[in-house]
C-alpha cells in the first residue's frame, strides 16, 4: 500500500512512477475525498466539543434551578448530526482505503518502463550444454526413465498436474533437502506454515483485492473476506507472520524460510512450450522472507539474489540473472531480478527464482513495524522474498542439461549424499 501522504504531497510524481507499470491512474478524485474527509472531521470535531462544553454546563444548570429541556433538545439534534457525519465520513474512508488498496507498488526509480521486451540480463554463468547426439525433451526423459507419471498425475487430478515417482521422487526430495541444507547454514529461520491462508494474508501480501481469483479458495461463503485460500507461495504466509506487530529494531533483519508446495489456479497454456513441468497448478518450493530495517533494505535484497544463484550454480547448471522492467514485475514488488535457467528442448530461458523487494508496500498493508531505538517511533519494515528455490523447473534443467547419450542423466555431486551415493539416473 502507498503512503497516501506521498500521493498528496507529490501525485504527478507518483502517477508517473506507477506509469512505467503501465497503470494509469487520476488522483484528482482521492485529493478531493481527502480534503472532503479532513472537512467532514474537522466538523465533527467542532460538535464534538459543543456538546461537551453544554454537557459540562448541565448539572450546573440545575443547581441554579433553569431548565434544561431545551438543551437537552438540542444535543439531540447535536448528536444525530455526529453520527450522520460519522457515516458519511466511514464512507469517504472505505473510497480513500479501496483506491489505495487497488494501486500497484511504485517501481525504484533505477527501473526503466515497459515490459518483459526491456528486462536487462546482468550474469550470465556457464555455457549452454552441447550435445553431440540429439538431445530429448524432458517429458520423454522423465518417461523413458521413470521418474515422472504424468498421465496418472492427469487422471487423478486432472490437466496441470503431475506424479513423482522412484527415483524422480528421490530426485525431488534430494533438490528440497540441498535448499535447506544451504539456507539453515545461513542462519535463515525454517519454517513450515499452514498451507490455508485467511484474506488478511491476502491482502497484506498485496495479492488481494485485485487477484484474489487466481487462487484456489476453500470455503464457499458470499463474502470471500470470511473464507480462507490456499496459498500460492510461501511468501503470503511469511510476510504476515509479524502482522499488526511492532518488532523491536534490534531484532531486525528477521530470515524465514519456508517450504511448502504452492497452488496455484491459472497454470498457464499447456501447447509445446509449457509441455511437462514447466507450468502446473501445484509444485514445491522453498520461499526465502527477510524483514529488514529500511535503511539495510539494499543488501539483503543483494544477499537473497546471491543466495539463489548460488544454488544454481552449485547445481552446475547454465543460467542468466535478469533485472525486470517495471512493467514485468509484479504489483507489489519494487524491483525483481528473475534467475532463469536454460531449458535445452524449448531453447530458451526459464524462470526458478524472483527475488523481490517490496519496501515498505506490504508492511503498511498489514501494518509490521519495528521501534525506532533513537527516537522512538513505530516506523514500517521493509520486505523480501526469494525464491530458493522452486523445483519444476530445475528437476527439467537438470534432466535435459545432464542428459548422455544413453539416455541416462547425470545427478548434479551436491545432490548425491541426499540419494544414497547414486551418480547417474538409467533405466
Amino acid at each position: 500500500m502507498l503512503n497516501i501522504n506521498l500521493i498528496k504531497t507529490s501525485p504527478k510524481e507518483v502517477a508517473i512512477a506507477l506509469a512505467k507499470k503501465g497503470y494509469d491512474v487520476d488522483f484528482t478524485e482521492l485529493l478531493e475525498k481527502d480534503v472532503e474527509r479532513r472537512t467532514l472531521l474537522q466538523e465533527v470535531e467542532n460538535l464534538k466539543a459543543l456538546r461537551n462544553k453544554v454537557s459540562a454546563e448541565i448539572p450546573k444548570l440545575k443547581k441554579e434551578g433553569k431548565p434544561v429541556e431545551e438543551i437537552f433538545a438540542k444535543m439531540r439534534e447535536t448528536n444525530e448530526k455526529i453520527a450522520e457525519l460519522d457515516a458519511i465520513v466511514a464512507k469517504v474512508d472505505a473510497y480513500i482505503n479501496d483506491f489505495i488498496a487497488g494501486l500497484p507498488n511504485m517501481p525504484d526509480e533505477d527501473l526503466v518502463g515497459g515490459g518483459k521486451e526491456n528486462n536487462e540480463v546482468v550474469k550470465t554463468f556457464g555455457e549452454k550444454p552441447a550435445f553431440n547426439f540429439e538431445p530429448k525433451h524432458h517429458v520423454d526423459l522423465c518417461t523413458d526413465l521413470n521418474l515422472i507419471d504424468y498421465e496418472r498425475g492427469v487422471k487423478i487430478a486432472g490437466s496441470g498436474f503431475w506424479v513423482y515417482k522412484g527415483m524422480g521422487a528421490r530426485l525431488e526430495w534430494a533438490l528440497l533437502n540441498y535448499f535447506i541444507d544451504s539456507h539453515l547454514k545461513d542462519g535463515y529461520e525454517f519454517i513450515l506454515p499452514p498451507h490455508m491462508l485467511n484474506y488478511a494474508s491476502g491482502f497484506g501480501a498485496g495479492q488481494f483485492p485485485k487477484f484474489a481469483q487466481d487462487v484456489f479458495w476453500m470455503e464457499g461463503d458470499e463474502d470471500v473476506k470470511k473464507n480462507r485460500f490456499m496459498l500460492p507461495t510461501a511468501e503470503t504466509a511469511l510476510v504476515n507472520l509479524y502482522a499488526n506487530e511492532i518488532i523491536d529494531e534490534k531484532l531486525l533483519p528477521i530470515k524465514l524460510f519456508a517450504y511448502t508446495p504452492c497452488y496455484r489456479k491459472e497454470a498457464g497454456s499447456y501447447g509445446s512450450e509449457e509441455r511437462g513441468m514447466i507450468r502446473g497448478h501445484q509444485f514445491n518450493k522453498v520461499e526465502m522472507v527477510q524483514i529488514a530495517h529500511p535503511d539495510h533494505s539494499k543488501p539483503a535484497f543483494e544477499e537473497l539474489v546471491n543466495k539463489a544463484a548460488k544454488l544454481v550454480e552449485g547445481l552446475g547448471l547454465h543460467y542468466r540473472i535478469s533485472k525486470l522492467a517495471a512493467g514485468d514485475c509484479s504489483a507489489s514488488m519494487a524491483r525483481t531480478y528473475d534467475i532463469e535457467v536454460w531449458i535445452p528442448s524449448m531453447g530458451i530461458y526459464k524462470e526458478v527464482s524472483s527475488v523481490s523487494n517490496a519496501n515498505d508496500y506490504q508492511a503498511r498493508r498489514n501494518n509490521t513495524r519495528y521501534k525506532d531505538q533513537q527516537t522512538g517511533k513505530n516506523n514500517f519494515v521493509h520486505t523480501l522474498n526469494g525464491s530458493g528455490l522452486a523445483t519444476s523447473r530445475i528437476l527439467p534443467a537438470i534432466v535435459e542439461q545432464f542428459q548422455n547419450a544413453d539416455g541416462s542423466v547425470t545427478i548434479p555431486i551436491v545432490l548425491r549424499k541426499y540419494m544414497g551415493g547414486i551418480e547417474k539416473i538409467t533405466k
